[in-house]
């Protein structure tokens, strides 16, 4: 019953020994209770997708505990669309900052690409939905809309009579118009997005101070671009592994700069 919820909710065929972050391993006196807490868990996605990831990513919330149909999970800020680093900073800290959060979305975007059995893709990248630590690690904290590959692609397989209809949020496919299906395949990327929606507006208004060399200015903007073009990216990590390492390039040599001039 257990794997079916998993499967349902995730798209995942998960075996037993893996699920012991959803399911007590002892019951108590009040199993009953136990039973019916642990249920009305289960039907929450976001507690299921949090639960399986516990130890496993620093880019997701950590559960903390239970109460009946209730978790905790560690407090971050969400960020804001109202700040150009998503929580609030000084001006002299600003571009520093920029550049290790930057790079550690771009380690995010490698991790749920590479790191788990399944790429996990997310569906819904606007500021609100991360936040950062006192490191600069960006953590997801709304999962409602990350999907596992499986589950992505029964959610995209949909009947269509145009591209348009086979937008998924920021998830996107391809009409086949001979049999006006939409193809399983996402054709755009997490990288890809994170560019478009945050990173196109960090750079390069963020980096106007004068310790920025302008052919790296210029550069990263450029790179910015080349990550948010379709024809670039496809969704298809093969596809475009110069843009990846390229910004990653690019981000180093920026906080580099950015630390020699504080010298």
């Amino acid at each position: 019953v257990l794997a079916g919820e998993v499967k349902n909710a995730l798209g995942l065929e998960l075996p037993n020994g893996s699920m012991g972050p959803l399911w007590p391993g002892r019951w108590g006196p009040g199993w009953r209770r136990q039973l019916a807490s642990a249920w009305s868990l289960l039907q929450q996605e976001e507690y299921v997708h949090l639960s399986l990831l516990q130890g496993l990513s620093r880019h997701v919330l950590p559960v903390l505990g239970s109460c009946g149909h209730f978790y905790a999970v560690e407090y971050l800020a969400a960020g804001s669309p109202q700040h150009s680093t998503l929580f609030p900073l000084g001006q002299a800290a600003q571009a520093q900052a920029i550049s290790h959060i930057a790079l550690s979305f771009l380690d995010m975007v490698s991790h749920f690409d590479h790191d788990f059995s399944h790429r996990l893709h997310l569906c819904d990248v606007k500021p609100e939905n991360f936040a950062i630590r006192s490191d600069f690690t960006v953590v997801a904290i709304d999962v409602d809309m990350a999907f596992f590959e499986p589950k992505m692609r029964e959610i995209l397989e949909q009947n269509c009579t145009g591209d348009e209809d086979c937008n998924f949020f920021d998830c996107f496919s391809k009409c086949d118009l001979h049999v006006n299906k939409c193809g399983a395949q996402r054709v755009n990327s997490n990288l890809q997005v994170i560019c478009d929606k945050i990173f196109r507006h960090w750079f390069p208004s963020t980096l106007k101070s004068s310790v920025v060399s302008f052919r790296l200015r210029r550069q990263l903007q450029q790179a910015v671009q080349e990550c948010t073009d379709p024809e670039v990216s496809t969704g298809n990590w093969r596809a475009a592994p110069s843009v990846f390492w390229k910004l990653r390039r690019l981000l180093q040599a920026l906080l580099k700069e950015l630390q020699e001039a504080e010298k």
